[in-house]
């Protein structure tokens, strides 16, 4: 397989084209770097000078794609172009050589071309004035170091800019991503919490509904129907302000219409009276202290939430709330009978439990749900510890 040399940049050969054109025209108007008849001028004729222009402008396609062959060929030439009249374009291309080097090649090739150019310069000051003791042997130092050391040096500090610039931009970028990652981790975590407050809200309510209105389409009894129908009644006034609650935390300003403050513990009695008039037949055991807000929310409407599926999955018989604080948490147990049945008195979506865990999950609680066999016989049981150290779960 033939090896296939990279396209040199446009700019690249711009370059190369200006140099060489450039060069050209001061070998055509006799102009060197150094007269014929100088000493060190070992390759006589106009001719000799042509050679390491091109060698340099040729490099100067290989500036990006190869710098450190550009720079050691082009180093090669300028020590020809030393021995013969000279032109002064070799050298400027050179200085770019350098620069290109330092700039585009590898991070070794950055840190180390500055170092080496610059002890040259000093070698090149320090031997010639030591051994000549002419003021102008300085020069030669002046001279290597602009040709040199210069070229290297303003190419580092330029690729330490331009280093310092990509890391800005990434780092941004990075910074962008990680905003944009929070911002749709919070909207998640936000449409799930919305998403459970309207579940453990409106379920409730809209279960007795559907249970009361089979009862009152099933039974001809026009007294039994009324009470199913006022039953059907409370617990569509009631779940038509529970939403205009949660519109009302939706919103930030919802009119006249104020979001409600969250539901506490002192109103689970409240809640297992109307499981009571919806039908259950429930016993209520609470005994706590003040509480942290977000442990009694989860508290109720994990209780709501179970009071709700025994109300359309359990037969009959007793459902038991328990409630009690001890040792730095809350304890949570609602069991409720579990039998055969022919099918739920109201469809569900099963979104219930996982609700339920995700609440306890957030505040760095235990929860377990299933069924059990106690001294009543077998039944569904409900149960979760709430820590109430705030450090636990902020």
């Amino acid at each position: 397989m033939a090896l296939r040399l990279p396209r040199p940049h446009r700019v690249d050969v711009c370059a190369a084209a200006a140099g060489l054109l450039g060069g050209l025209l001061l070998w055509g108007i006799g102009l060197g770097t150094r007269p014929a008849g100088e000493p060190v001028v070992l390759l006589h004729g106009s001719g000799w000078v042509l050679l390491p222009l091109a060698v340099t402008a040729g490099c100067e396609l290989l500036r990006r794609t190869a710098p450190r062959t550009a720079l050691l060929t082009g180093t090669a030439a300028l020590v020809t172009d030393t021995v013969t009249q000279g032109n002064l374009v070799t050298l400027l291309m050179y200085t770019d050589l350098m620069y290109a080097a330092v700039l585009y090649g590898t991070p070794a090739s950055a840190r180390r071309i500055p170092w080496i150019t610059g002890l040259l310069t000093v070698v090149a000051t320090v031997v010639p004035f030591a051994v000549w003791r002419e003021p102008e042997a300085l020069l030669i130092g002046v001279g290597t170091g602009i040709v040199a050391f210069a070229p290297a040096s303003t190419g580092l500090i330029v690729r330490y800019h331009r280093d310092a610039a990509e890391t800005a931009r990434l780092r941004a970028e990075q910074t962008a991503l990680l905003a944009e990652m929070d911002r749709t981790q919070a909207v998640t975590a936000e449409r799930a919490r919305m998403a459970r407050e309207l579940h453990d809200m409106v379920a409730n309510h809209l279960s007795a509904i559907a249970i009361h209105s089979t009862a009152a389409l099933s039974l001809d009894d026009p007294g039994t129907s009324r009470e199913a129908l006022a039953v059907i009644r409370e617990n569509s006034v009631d779940g038509l302000a529970e939403m205009r609650r949660l519109i009302g935390i939706l919103r930030d300003s919802s009119g006249d219409t104020e979001p409600a403050a969250a539901p506490t513990l002192d109103g689970i009695g409240a809640l297992v009276d109307t499981a009571r008039a919806n039908g259950l037949d429930v016993a209520l055991d609470v005994t706590h202290e003040k509480v942290p807000a977000p442990v009694e929310l989860a508290a109720y409407r994990i209780v709501q939430e179970s009071l709700t599926n025994a109300l359309k999955h359990a037969p009959p018989g007793r459902v038991t709330v328990v409630l009690r604080q001890r040792d730095g948490l809350l304890a949570i147990a609602v069991t409720s009978p579990y039998g055969d049945r022919d099918g739920p008195r109201a469809p569900g979506s099963g979104a219930g439990l996982v609700g339920m865990r995700e609440r306890v999950a957030l505040l760095d609680g235990t929860f377990e749900a299933g069924p059990e066999t106690g001294p009543d016989g077998k039944v569904w049981a409900v149960r979760a510890a709430l820590p109430l150290t705030e450090g636990d779960w902020a």
